[in-house]
């Protein structure tokens, strides 16, 4: 799988996103993860925001997308952190967690 990961495999070598052992996820933008599945192959099939209730920030969301090349699903779950810190993300592809690549 993550040598079909090319753009996702260039934001964790560059940094961009990093696997937190305390948060079982991964540290980054959504919108870099998205950009990159996208570059991956992955369209856009579905993205959802959650708000707070407060001042209507963004404080999570749902993406997911379909690689029509390989059938493979990606399913992207993040949870946005106090103020500019990058969010956690939850990454899975087909169904399985992407811990590592």
């Amino acid at each position: 799988m993550s040598e079909l990961m090319t753009s996702l495999n260039e934001l964790r070598e560059q940094g961009q996103m990093t696997w937190s052992e305390h948060e079982q996820g991964w540290i980054g933008r959504p919108g870099e993860i998205f950009d990159a599945l996208a570059a991956d192959g992955f369209n856009e099939c579905k993205r959802e925001m959650t708000t707070s209730r407060r001042d209507c920030r963004p404080v999570g969301g749902v993406w997911q997308g379909v690689n029509p090349l390989t059938n493979s699903v990606a399913s992207l779950i993040w949870v946005a952190r106090p103020a500019a810190q990058p969010a956690t993300l939850f990454i899975e592809i087909d169904g399985e967690a992407l811990h590592s690549l």
